[in-house]
């Protein structure tokens, strides 16, 4: 569940705001201030700021030029004014997005949405994965093993990041077919999947035939054994 910070001084306001949230199945904490955004972001980490522009002690720009000092969290703006100078002022000082009032809550939750689906996607393009003397570098799409490149085919590439990005989790076969080809597996059988994974094993392992972290969980699907 996202944890979403609002900074807003309008009670009429935040009743909907926090009611809709939560509805979406958001965490939502509420503040008034700047003195109390401060307090709370020293204290608590958000996915994500919702900044009302004008405060009883300031206004957001103030919030959003020293978190950006630290944080990447994405943030929106509130605003009732469509002056051109503070859409400007608000994404040139680090805002991802902007809404003015008044809006409709549907349209506000959606760009929440959509924001935190981009943050994500540019987190994990940017990521890379180490493992067991593996490494992933998802910006390059590439495999390393103990710095030397290991050379797989885009199926065998998949399922790698699919296991190492789920360290220590069992993914039954099916998962990792629906996941993998993102046809509910209707292109690939398990005998299929059983080729990649020997092919896998092959590359990774030091010892394919007693592989210590491309593991089998008979009857069940596989695991990615993160050594300690």
């Amino acid at each position: 569940m996202n944890n979403i910070l609002l900074v807003e001084d309008d009670l009429s306001l935040i009743d909907g705001l926090v009611f809709s949230l939560k509805k979406n199945e958001f965490q939502v904490e509420v503040v008034r201030t700047v003195k109390e955004a401060f307090t709370q972001l020293g204290a608590t980490q958000y996915d994500l700021l919702i900044l009302d522009l004008t405060l009883p002690d300031g206004n957001g720009f103030e919030i959003c030029r020293q978190v950006r000092q630290t944080s990447t969290v994405p943030i929106i703006f509130l605003t009732a004014s469509e002056e051109e100078v503070n859409i400007v002022m608000a994404l040139d000082m680090g805002g991802d997005d902007y809404i003015t009032k008044p809006f409709r809550l549907n349209e506000l939750i959606s760009r929440i949405n959509a924001l935190l689906r981009r943050t994500k996607l540019s987190q994990v393009s940017s990521k890379v994965i180490e493992s067991n003397g593996i490494t992933i570098k998802l910006d390059e799409n590439r495999v390393l093993k103990e710095n030397q490149l290991v050379d797989l085919t885009g199926s065998e590439y998949r399922l790698l990041c699919l296991l190492m990005q789920n360290p220590d989790k069992i993914l039954a076969r099916s998962l990792i077919l629906d996941r993998l080809w993102d046809e509910n597996g209707s292109y690939v059988d398990d005998n299929t999947l059983s080729v990649y994974v020997r092919r896998l094993r092959n590359k990774i392992e030091n010892n394919p035939q007693k592989p210590k972290s491309l593991l089998t969980v008979r009857g069940v699907g596989y695991k990615w054994n993160h050594l300690k």
